[in-house]
């Protein structure tokens, strides 16, 4: 399936729009993640805890937003946005991507 940040897709013509679709993660952050990142914090550097937690649960909002535009018929998801947010006390991670499903065909020329 294609998702692009595009609103259309090069070489594709879209025949059908299906439906807004989003995909949505929220996981929390444990103790040790917190204890090591704020060490990362004091001596300076990435946080690869963090990054880790960062990138599976944008991961895991991509495949949501996939299942759910394949569920509708459609074979691509274009005009995807991800945001981020932290939710309670800073220890709850939200992930949601967001886009169109579509079907779409070869351009005829």
């Amino acid at each position: 399936m294609i998702i692009t940040t595009t609103p259309n897709i090069e070489g594709k013509e879209i025949i059908e729009y299906k439906g807004i679709v989003f995909g949505e993660i929220i996981t929390g952050v444990n103790f040790i993640k917190d204890f090591a990142a704020g060490l990362t914090n004091f001596f300076g550097g990435r946080s690869g805890s963090y990054e880790g937690e960062l990138i599976n649960a944008r991961e895991d909002a991509f495949a949501e937003l996939e299942e759910r535009a394949r569920r509708l018929g459609a074979n691509a998801v274009v005009g995807v946005d991800v945001d981020y947010e932290v939710l309670g006390q800073g220890n709850m991670l939200m992930v949601t991507a967001s886009g169109t499903a579509v079907i779409y065909s070869e351009k005829q020329s």
